[in-house]
């Protein structure tokens, strides 16, 4: 069941920002988000918060230093997501422009698993690292960390993931979630993370003359980047995020971006002249991460890190391909995700786990979304990750904190799950395959106990009724270019209209004409085949629609119900 529910902007507020000079249908979706003053909008890099407010920022800058100064060799142990790509990539980038002698390792989702594990640490000797750099991994890596020290590698970790009971022995950490920490900004994605390390390292090294013969590297540069692995790992879009997103676009926008990003842009049709933070989530985002998905995240940071746009437009393109392949696999889930969900009674659970033993399993996050999205209850996914073993993918719903739900499964039922680790709303676990039943179980139950009820009916909150005046492209392109995601979610209306007509498009997708006060305007509503009555109440997102060279405005839809 979904339930619209209207936000309910302050007045007052909505008034101050129009007096400020801010587009009133901006005002009124900007107060619905906690906005309460035009300065809260001002993304300038200036306003970013400092380096040196990062627990363990200022002492990664010395090691880091020092290693420089050495001519000591660092290695990047990377991860397999796009958060995980970008970081490696402004890592690289931002390190060798800074002097050092910097290479990377990246896990292979199938084989190494994730993060800085002992077998990752076998992996790198051959490199002979001095010192190995964890970047969007390594808070949970004590045993890793514990095999680096006994090969005699320094560790610096670097991520924004939960710290676990125990945290790694590691020369140095930074991550604003550590305990102690009292960076203002929790949010930081780990390709956020590697930025401040940077900017705190560069500050380090003027500070020791280092610049004297020569200018700093323009650590700007790299905020093309930062701006899509901040947005692909859908962390809260807080002030701090808005100004690195809203100052990569404007990079993106201004023709200022690496190659890599120019080349994603291209395969996808994308025009990188009008990036929009919809362009990094669901069309440079997902072509990226299906590298990490079905074959080596190391194609993805290759061209993340590559001047050579003929190079970087080879790798797009297979990037592409793999995607269309990733997609391909994920419907075939999805329909056996379906029929698994017909023999079970959504209604009445809190919880949805699925396994199929066929499952791809780069793919079972996607899937575990997806159904998600559809029932409105917590989901995991799971597949087969070796001899007897099953590798979980978990997404969750507002009310259930799925990493701290895991927690309490371990305590209730210790040693069912292996291990496991992630965020409120997404987790990774892996258990033994002839447990899975009782996982199920397990799982259903505390979810049960920690969830309230009333979180399991969908509240789809809207920004209330758009203005028929404003059902236009100047609208719609106003809308497109804000700073939107996670927490601070692009606008969505709900109104009622008149339904003139309506027809199935490629078997999958609602397409409609709508009337509102003698206003006809088109909409779709996708992966929906479901007739509409003839008046409805619908929620819908205000849209740019380009086809062959025209651009029109139409409605895309989340939800309707009769009116």
């Amino acid at each position: 069941m979904t339930r619209i529910v209207p936000r309910q902007p302050s007045a007052e507020v909505v008034r101050r920002l129009v007096a400020a000079g801010i587009h009133p249908c901006l005002a009124r979706i900007y107060a619905g988000r906690g906005v309460a003053r035009e300065a809260e909008l001002d993304y300038a890099f200036q306003g970013l918060l400092a380096p040196d407010q990062l627990k363990g920022n200022a002492e990664a800058a010395q090691l880091l230093a020092d290693a420089i100064e050495a001519g000591a060799r660092m290695v990047i142990v990377a991860d397999y997501d796009c958060d995980g790509a970008t970081a490696c990539a402004v890592g690289l980038r931002g390190l060798r422009a800074l002097g050092a002698d910097v290479h990377y390792l990246v896990p292979n989702r199938f084989e190494t698993g994730y993060g800085l594990s002992p077998a990752i640490v076998e992996l790198a000797r051959p490199l002979e690292p001095d010192l190995l750099i964890t970047v969007d991994n390594g808070i949970a890596s004590v045993e890793g960390v514990e095999a680096a020290r006994a090969a005699g590698m320094a560790t610096l970790i670097t991520d924004h993931h939960l710290p676990g009971d125990t945290l790694p022995a590691a020369d140095v950490i930074v991550n604003p979630n550590q305990p102690g920490c009292d960076f203002p900004s929790k949010a930081l994605a780990g390709v956020g993370v590697m930025f401040y390390t940077l900017l705190a390292l560069r500050a380090e090294l003027r500070q020791r003359g280092a610049f004297s013969e020569r200018p700093p590297p323009n650590l700007a540069d790299l905020l093309d980047l930062v701006a899509l692995g901040t947005v692909a790992d859908v962390v809260r879009l807080d002030r701090n995020n808005r100004i690195l997103v809203s100052q990569g676009l404007a990079r993106m926008r201004g023709g200022r971006l690496q190659a890599g990003l120019r080349a994603l842009f291209a395969v996808a049709g994308r025009d990188p002249a009008q990036a929009s933070t919809f362009d990094l989530g669901f069309a440079l985002g997902p072509r990226l991460n299906a590298a990490g998905r079905l074959a080596d995240m190391g194609l993805g940071i290759e061209l993340l890190t590559t001047d050579d746009m003929a190079r970087a437009l080879n790798i797009a393109q297979e990037l592409d391909r793999l995607n269309r392949e990733r997609r391909a696999i994920e419907a075939d889930m999805q329909d056996d995700a379906l029929a698994h969900l017909a023999a079970l009674d959504a209604d009445a659970r809190a919880t949805i786990s699925l396994f199929e033993p066929s499952w791809h399993q780069g793919v079972i996050g996607i899937v575990a979304g997806r159904i998600k999205e559809r029932l409105h209850r917590p989901v995991i996914a799971f597949a087969r990750s070796g001899e007897g073993e099953l590798r979980g993918s978990g997404r969750s719903i507002a009310g259930l904190h799925l990493r701290d739900a895991l927690d309490q499964v371990t305590k209730e039922a210790p040693g069912l799950i292996q291990r496991f680790g992630g965020h409120a709303m997404a987790a990774g676990l892996t258990l033994a395959e002839a447990d899975f039943p009782r996982f199920a179980t397990v799982f259903e139950s505390v979810v049960q106990g920690l969830l309230d009820p009333a979180a399991l009916t969908r509240h789809l909150e809207t920004d209330g009724p758009l203005e028929s005046g404003y059902l236009n492209l100047q609208t719609a392109r106003l809308l497109a270019d804000g700073v939107w995601g996670q927490g601070f979610p692009s606008p969505v209306f709900d109104d009622r209209f008149q339904v003139l007509g309506q027809r199935i498009l490629k078997d999958r997708h609602l397409k409609l004409q709508l009337e509102k006060n003698g206003t006809r305007i088109d909409a779709i509503q996708f992966n929906c085949t479901e007739h509409a009555p003839r008046h409805i109440h619908a929620a819908f997102r205000l849209e740019v629609n380009e086809y062959q060279g025209v651009a029109s405005v139409q409605l895309q839809l989340e939800h309707f119900e009769p009116a």
